[in-house]
């Protein structure tokens, strides 16, 4: 994911003028964004105090940990239904079914990453 060039202290910075008063249009030319970045940083920053942000940074990180260890184990119950499943015929129709999901789009993002990173043989 690519980095802001503002931090989120910054960020609520620009908020501050704008709620004091300062108009759009002038506060972009300001900090050099655009229009729709603005909008964007007030949908998501917008209340917000400069204490809060450091526990937003927390909570994201914290979140996408759990994220990827939910991925890690989901992999790990899918391997393990498929090798020790009685049914393997049809198991392994299923197991295909779910490669041709990962190829065609159909499965989400982290899964799809989590199955390229590991080794399915």
């Amino acid at each position: 994911m690519r980095r802001s060039r503002f931090t989120e202290e910054q960020i609520i910075g620009v908020l501050r003028e704008y709620e004091a008063g300062v108009k759009t249009p002038e506060l972009c030319r300001k900090h050099r964004i655009g229009d729709a970045t603005f909008y964007n940083w007030k949908s998501e920053y917008g209340g917000m105090t400069k204490s809060e942000a450091p526990q937003l940074r927390t909570l994201e990180d914290e979140n996408r940990r759990l994220k990827k260890l939910l991925v890690e184990l989901m992999l790990a119950v899918w391997a393990l239904k498929d090798l020790l499943g009685k049914n393997r015929a049809g198991l392994q129709s299923a197991t295909l079914r779910r490669i041709s999901g990962l190829r065609t789009g159909s499965t989400s993002p982290a899964i799809k990453r989590a199955y390229h990173e590991t080794d399915h043989r």
